[in-house]
């Protein structure tokens, strides 16, 4: 009987922390992978080269250069609002 409860709770200390990683999002659609293969496409990646041992470093480029492009979009201009403003105090 304590090797069943035993048993019982190593499985449920292994499943827990398991369970609490799972992926919540769902899919991607077949657009969205278009769509992001696009955007790597016009940040330098091709699919379609000829690999020379290192076919990782250029989507690893690619996808740096987007992550730069974005975060400069979001950094534009000004500070951001957090909340109201009084003014003619």
């Amino acid at each position: 009987m304590k090797l069943a409860i035993h048993a019982v709770l190593v499985a449920a200390a292994i499943l827990v922390p398991a369970a609490a990683f799972a992926q919540t999002s769902e899919p991607l659609t077949r657009a969205q992978v278009r769509a992001e293969l696009v955007q790597l496409e016009k940040a330098g990646y091709n699919p379609l080269s000829n690999c020379d041992g290192n076919c990782p470093d250029s989507l690893q480029r690619a996808e740096a250069t987007l992550l730069r492009s974005r975060n400069e979009a979001t950094a534009a201009y000004g500070p951001a609002f957090d909340g109201t403003q009084q003014a003619g105090r």
